[in-house]
């Protein structure tokens, strides 16, 4: 698990410099044609797997296809276009949040005084990652803020691909969907079959530890001491949430 969630943190040195020269949502059109290329023939040997999902299954699967993969890549693109690419991958661990609260608002299920509170807590460290000093600059904050939004799903707009790629370009596409699209994603949900839920959210912590690295050395994007602490407190209350919830589980 933590080596596919490594592979995840070469996402940003790659999707950075595309988004000088293409949309947003061109570089996630690519993204998805090449893997549309690369997997058929996975596709067709689970064939059997594919033929006995029922309506509601297909119709997850498309929510998940064109929400969760292409839709929020779109936005977690554009964050990073106008913002730090540190900040934004800081900000997509506040995943676990959003589960509860749709969990929350679409299943009925209780969360307690003490999610509230946590999320408060959280919320403070998303936008001290967010904004990055205190206290915060006008320019800087509001460029941080709005790159924070769109990381946290905010609108952003398709707009239909027109271009022609170089080299360099198709290089750097066609890396960003193998390594951290492709290889990351199977070596991490392999990993997490044998892994215990518990154990799960430490060996994340691989993918923004890379990627801060990686946007530090090649990106020249540094994270400053108040990002930082914003993060510890973010992660911090995601962590203690999870240990809570597989405790009374039992996992």
């Amino acid at each position: 698990m933590a080596l596919g969630a490594s592979l995840w943190g070469t996402d940003t040195v790659l999707r950075r410099p595309l988004t000088a020269s293409l949309a947003s949502s061109q570089i996630v059109l690519f993204e998805h044609l090449i893997l549309a290329l690369v997997l058929p023939p996975a596709a067709w040997r689970s064939r059997a797997q594919w033929r006995i999902l029922k309506p509601l299954e297909w119709a997850a699967l498309l929510g998940i296809s064109w929400g969760g993969s292409a839709l929020a890549t779109v936005l977690f693109t554009e964050a990073i276009r106008i913002g730090s690419p540190t900040s934004a991958v800081l900000l997509q661990k506040t995943q676990p949040l959003f589960a509860a609260l749709l969990a929350w608002a679409l299943l009925r299920e209780a969360l307690g005084l003490r999610f509230w509170l946590s999320l408060l807590a959280a919320l403070c460290g998303a936008y001290l990652v967010s904004v990055g000093s205190l206290p915060p600059r006008d320019s800087a904050a509001q460029a941080g803020l709005s790159a924070a939004l769109l990381a946290l799903a905010a609108a952003a707009r398709w707009r239909a691909p027109a271009a022609l790629l170089d080299t360099r370009q198709a290089a750097s596409l066609l890396l960003l969907a193998l390594v951290p699209g492709l290889a990351g994603t199977i070596l991490y949900y392999r990993g997490l079959v044998h892994t215990r839920a518990s154990r799960a959210a430490v060996a994340e912590l691989s993918f923004p530890a890379v990627a801060t690295l990686l946007n530090w050395a090649f990106l020249g994007t540094p994270v400053s001491a108040v990002q930082l602490a914003g993060f510890v407190l973010l992660w911090g209350v995601i962590l203690n949430l999870e240990r809570r919830h597989h405790a009374e589980s039992g996992d």
